[in-house]
């Protein structure tokens, strides 16, 4: 379900899967690793604190993308024109939206859950497993979306790359700005914070130079000047056997050549007699009726 949400049929396939396999290896690692600093370094697990940075993330979303995107936007009009990409900006709001409510529903359901305690066991029960899987459907949104980032693959090949770096930066940056080092040493809490924006970073900018240098795409270039793309064209069409005639004379082998001359044909129709055989009153024809009449008395 997540993958027919988050990846559907109008965006294009990765042009380097194994960028793709790294972004997936970098969401992983990113939440074994905030998860383990939460629960074991920063001294327990503050579900307050990560439902509100939950939110923020949801929040920064919402706003620097289209923020980024209208930047390009202004970017790509010197050399073209930007109208042609309504359409695929569209989907990918639409697909940005879809993600931002999936991700701040369970978020909200939660503060719900905290409120109940245990005055209603069962509905306490009941919103608790709603949240399990709406967790693990925006993480399996999230493995979709970090290779398309919202569909925006669709408006420009670079564009998912720079979308994620300057989503990773912003969200890292107040951070950095208020001193929070998540409970954490100065040197460690700077390295914790620093991970993710400079890991993020180091993956788009591989596959930035791959794009570039593989298929000539580049970020400041107009998507129209993109494709079509070396190993992308799909098998060219098998041209079907020449039929064989049914029925029909088989024509005749070529004449052989005069004397003198072996390599120019007999001069004329080859195929016509000098005389027909079977001409009528002919000497020498069979079928010719005899010359007088045997039954005349």
């Amino acid at each position: 379900m997540a993958r027919v949400l988050f990846h559907p049929a109008w965006i294009p396939e990765s042009l380097d899967p194994s960028i793709e396999r790294l972004k997936r290896i970098r969401i992983i690692a990113g939440l074994v690793a905030t998860l383990g600093v939460y629960t074991f370094l920063a001294g327990g697990f503050d579900v307050t604190e990560l439902l509100m940075n939950t939110l923020t993330a949801a929040v920064v979303l919402l706003f620097i993308t289209p923020l980024t995107v209208g930047v390009m936007l202004l970017v790509w009009r010197r050399t073209g024109t930007v109208r042609e990409l309504r359409v695929p900006l569209a989907g990918a709001f639409k697909l940005l939206l879809l993600f931002v409510c999936a991700l701040a529903v369970p978020v909200l359901l939660a503060w719900v859950v905290l409120g109940l305690g245990g005055d209603d066991l069962v509905l306490f029960l009941a919103l608790c497993l709603v949240i399990l899987w709406l967790v693990v459907f925006v993480f399996a949104g999230a493995l979709r979306v970090s290779g398309n980032f919202f569909g925006t693959g669709a408006v420009h090949r670079s564009l998912p790359a720079l979308l994620a770096v300057v989503t990773c930066w912003l969200m890292s940056l107040p951070d950095l700005i208020t001193g929070d080092l998540k409970g954490l040493g100065l040197a460690l809490g700077i390295v914790f914070i620093l991970a993710a924006p400079l890991t993020v970073t180091g993956i788009a900018l591989l596959e930035l130079r791959r794009l570039k240098r593989r298929y000539g795409i580049r970020l400041a270039d107009h998507p129209a000047a993109q494709g079509p793309f070396p190993g992308l064209v799909g098998p060219l069409p098998v041209p079907a056997p020449a039929s064989h005639p049914a029925s029909g004379p088989v024509p005749a082998p070529a004449p052989a050549p005069g004397p003198g001359q072996p390599h120019i044909p007999v001069q004329g129709n080859p195929y016509a007699y000098p005389q027909p055989p079977y001409a009528l009153g002919t000497p020498g024809n069979p079928y010719a009726p005899p010359a007088q009449n045997p039954y005349v008395r």
